[in-house]
């Protein structure tokens, strides 16, 4: 039998973007998932949640379920799924979150996070260790990024097909909000998420539902753990709350970490974020 480190199947990468839901959704799989459908099928996935959960399509089920022409029950039951996430959101954010900005129902703040995620979780069911998602900036990790000598080393003691590899932390950016181009940081993930929230792609568009205007004090936001679809939500949460409130209440949430860029160009950070900077 040949050996794993002269089979390109064991590997070789798959880097494909697709324009989804209002934004582009990036992939890098081992090669395995091309061949076994896993990423096609994560692709049919995003275009799913589009058509069903996009408040820009006039006939998707949220929608069809804002303008009250149908009920939840009339919906997808990923609808129910979403609109109950978003209200453990709401009350772990105390209201900073909300799934009716500007009061109309549009569940966005949460659907992309979870979106990405499970797209990660189709690749992962299928055979995957080693792959990543980045929807338009929300990223999940999924085991590390694959090095060559690693993947030789371990594939010749039994590492299963699919681009399994011991690999270094996947490598994520941050945009610098104040700087269009260029990165504020870079983090190191393994098996989590990465999400943030700010200004730096879509201007001011996040509101802080307590006040009824845009959110101020905060350009960029970002929130690591083991959830994109929550570290999603949070961070758009956080970022509501302004800059105090925000670095008081990302401390107090048990598995996820936050780094924050104020209007002014200062930065904070939690506790335990150090650990995802990747060293200068």
């Amino acid at each position: 039998m040949r050996s794993a480190t002269t089979n390109p199947v064991l590997v070789a990468r798959v880097r494909h973007a697709e324009p989804v839901m209002g934004t582009v959704v990036s992939f890098d799989v081992p090669v395995t998932a091309r061949h076994d459908g896993s990423l096609d099928a994560a692709v049919r996935w995003l275009h799913w949640v589009d058509r069903v959960f996009s408040p820009f399509r006039p006939d998707s089920d949220v929608s069809l379920l804002a303008d009250a022409e149908v009920t939840v029950d009339g919906c997808a039951p990923e609808v129910a799924e979403v609109i109950e996430a978003c209200a453990f959101v709401r009350e772990l954010s105390g209201g900073y979150f909300t799934a009716s900005p500007a009061g109309r129902f549009d569940p966005s703040g949460y659907v992309k996070g979870w979106a990405v995620e499970r797209a990660a979780d189709i690749l992962s069911a299928a055979g995957s260790v080693s792959h990543l998602v980045n929807g338009g900036g929300d990223v999940q990790c999924v085991g590390g990024r694959p090095v060559p000598s690693a993947a030789g080393a371990l594939a010749g003691g039994g590492t299963p097909a699919g681009g399994a590899t011991a690999g270094a932390p996947w490598r994520v950016g941050i945009a610098d909000p104040h700087r269009p181009g260029r990165l504020a940081l870079v983090v190191e993930a393994r098996d989590c998420g990465v999400a943030t929230s700010g200004t730096a792609e879509r201007g001011t568009h996040i509101i802080n539902p307590h006040a009824g205007r845009p959110a101020a004090g905060l350009a960029s936001l970002t929130v690591a753990g083991p959830s994109l679809a929550l570290a999603d939500a949070c961070a758009t949460a956080a970022f509501a709350m302004g800059p105090d409130r925000a670095r008081a209440w990302a401390e107090s949430l048990p598995g996820y970490e936050a780094y924050a860029i104020t209007e002014t160009g200062q930065t904070w950070q939690t506790a335990g974020f150090a650990a995802f900077i990747v060293a200068a």
